[in-house]
Parts: structure tokens; C-alpha cells; sequence
């Protein structure tokens, strides 16, 4: 499961890594504006989800998948904020956006999907001990 879980992970990564790079448009509009040189953090944050994949999908005695997984888990916990103001500039527009049901477990999911790269990564085994 473990193993399973750790290369949908990296396709997802590698997906979105190539998306950053090849389309940034819809990127550049949820970056919070206080943000400097949003063109080229959109560019580099593609390059490092592509690196995490492939960090991610290394052998099990790899300590580079560790350190994928933990460069993973931190770019999550760093690009919630995109997340946020993506979520409060759509909520405030004349048409709701997308919505709650859209958002609410968009939030919910960041700090599993941070979970998960730990998890998969075997930098932690909480909640599931040996």
C-alpha cells in the first residue's frame, strides 16, 4: 500500500511539476500578491515538484527518496498560502467561484498530502507502528 501510494504520489507531483513549468498562467493568478518575482517562483517551484518526484520514486533504501519526501512535504507546507489566497480571492467573486465544497476539502487535503510524503517517504510510520 506504502509503495503504492508513494508512486501516485510522484506521478502527481511530476504532473503538476510539468504543469507549473508548462502552463503557469492559472499559477500566477492564485499567487498572494506579496510575493516577489511571481514568474520565476511558479518556474522553480515546477522544477522542485519534477525533483521531488523523482526523488520519490527511488529504491526503498534510498536516502534520497527521504529527502524527496521531506523536500515534498515542506514545498506543500510553503505553497498553502497560494492555496489560501486562492481560496479567499475566489470565494469573494461576484459568482462564489467554485465554491466551499471545492475549497473546504482543498484545505483539509494539504496537511494529508504533507502526511503522505512523510508516510511514503518512510521519514515517519505515525499513525501505522512497526
Amino acid at each position: 500500500m506504502r509503495t503504492a501510494l508513494r508512486w501516485l504520489l510522484a506521478i502527481f507531483y511530476a504532473y503538476t511539476g510539468y504543469a507549473h513549468i508548462a502552463t503557469p498562467a492559472p499559477f500566477l493568478q492564485i499567487m498572494p500578491p506579496m510575493i516577489p518575482w511571481p514568474e520565476q517562483v511558479v518556474l522553480w517551484t515546477g522544477i522542485a515538484e519534477l525533483l521531488g518526484a523523482a526523488a520519490l520514486a527511488q529504491p526503498i533504501s534510498a536516502p534520497l527518496r527521504r529527502a524527496g519526501a521531506i523536500g515534498l512535504a515542506l514545498y506543500a507546507l510553503c505553497v498553502w498560502p497560494a492555496n489560501i489566497n486562492h481560496m479567499m480571492m475566489d470565494l469573494a467573486s461576484a459568482d462564489g467561484g467554485f465554491g466551499l465544497a471545492y475549497h473546504i476539502p482543498r484545505m483539509i487535503a494539504q496537511p494529508l498530502i504533507i502526511w503522505l510524503a512523510l508516510w511514503t517517504g518512510r521519514v515517519v510510520d505515525w499513525p501505522f507502528r512497526r
